[in-house]
């Protein structure tokens, strides 16, 4: 029987705490410490997955992968701060080049595709990793890892992944705020959003079938300017305004 893979996870934070549960239930591969430099999250993030914890770089343990989990303007720095060399040390940030990492050790990245919110259950093996490494030998063990914990794992390089970074920010992060706005909407004028939900699972349930590009309905694409003019006076905020207008116009210059 082949050995498990054995990594130690650096950092305490959401996306560290996802792969931690998610390596937990790997068979091929395992988190054997954890880092954290908050004492606090760190030793309740341990508890909870039963793992071993420490503060101390010093006493970091032998492993296959070492997995930064932080903030994305700490990661350079504190891979310099590594107490070896020539290990294998992958970060989990999207928007980060492979080369931040310090050439004393192995760079190499290890990012999972999706939005992760505390407290908020997922399951890993439908969430895509996009690894890059700079040898042949180190990219067939992060794969082997990213294999253990997920069903799409791509080769995808720093630029591509930059790529992706922005454009998840628009299918995430934006959308999110819409949702934000819409309900804004909804409330300042006594309608329940939750009537709303349905509508927004089939939006994005139709990107299976269709484009979004395909998908798309409402006013601006058929240029109706009557029921747009009546939107904009429901709208309370002229911010909110603003950006009914700035979508409006780009989904009307896409189609006409």
């Amino acid at each position: 029987m082949n050995r498990k893979n054995k990594i130690v996870l650096l950092g305490s934070g959401n996306v560290a705490e996802h792969l931690l549960r998610a390596f937990n239930k790997s068979v091929n591969s395992e988190v054997i410490q954890l880092y954290s430099r908050n004492i606090e999250t760190g030793k309740e993030l341990s508890k909870k997955c039963n793992v071993d914890y420490t503060n101390n770089l010093k006493n970091l343990k032998d492993a296959d992968l070492y997995l930064i989990s932080i903030n994305d303007s700490a990661i350079s720095k504190f891979s310099k701060s590594l107490p070896f060399e020539n290990r294998l040390v992958a970060h989990t940030s999207g928007a980060t080049d492979i080369n931040t990492i310090d050439y004393k050790n192995r760079p190499s990245v290890f990012y999972p595709l999706q939005s992760f919110t505390k407290g908020k259950k997922i399951d890993f093996s439908n969430i895509p990793i996009c690894l890059e490494a700079k040898s042949t030998t180190d990219y067939n063990k992060l794969f082997n890892i990213a294999e253990s914990i997920s069903n799409t794992v791509r080769r995808v390089s720093s630029e591509e992944r930059k790529y992706l970074h922005v454009s998840a920010v628009f299918v995430n992060n934006f959308t999110n705020h819409l949702f934000h706005i819409g309900k804004e909407i909804a409330d300042f004028h006594s309608v329940d959003f939750n009537l709303l939900k349905p509508l927004i699972k089939e939006t994005v349930d139709k990107l299976q079938q269709k484009s979004p590009k395909d998908a798309q309905t409402g006013p601006a694409i058929r240029g109706d300017q009557s029921t747009m003019n009546k939107h904009l006076n429901m709208i309370p905020k002229e911010k909110y305004k603003d950006i009914y207008k700035l979508i409006t116009e780009s989904i009307f210059d896409t189609y006409n």
